[in-house]
């Protein structure tokens, strides 16, 4: 049983970073995923593929995975660069770079 701690990204259907500041701590597969012969869904006998746990801080995680001997790999939050810009400076006046369009 071995638990992935990870600040999840921004999704990319939406321009807000809601759901992006707390820490997820997800538990690894332990059984593969297997088709039910009859009617083809996709089903899986593991139970803590369904547990998802959500903190504050990174080190509250860290801590509760400790406290209850889970295994547990912390991956890095990746930051997003932000130009900076708005669509308006598509149509500006003094332009840098030519219209490409």
């Amino acid at each position: 049983m071995v638990a992935r701690i990870y600040r999840p990204a921004k999704t990319a259907m939406q321009s807000g970073k809601a759901k992006t500041h707390r820490w997820v701590l997800d538990y690894e597969p332990e059984v593969a995923k297997s088709v039910e012969p009859l009617m083809g869904y996709t089903s899986s006998s593991d139970m803590k593929q369904q547990v998802r746990l959500y903190f504050d801080t990174q080190e509250e995680a860290v801590a509760y995975a400790k406290r209850h001997g889970i295994a547990h790999r912390v991956e890095k939050a990746h930051e997003r660069k932000v130009k900076g810009a708005a669509y308006a400076d598509n149509f500006k006046f003094n332009r840098v770079a030519p219209w490409t369009h």
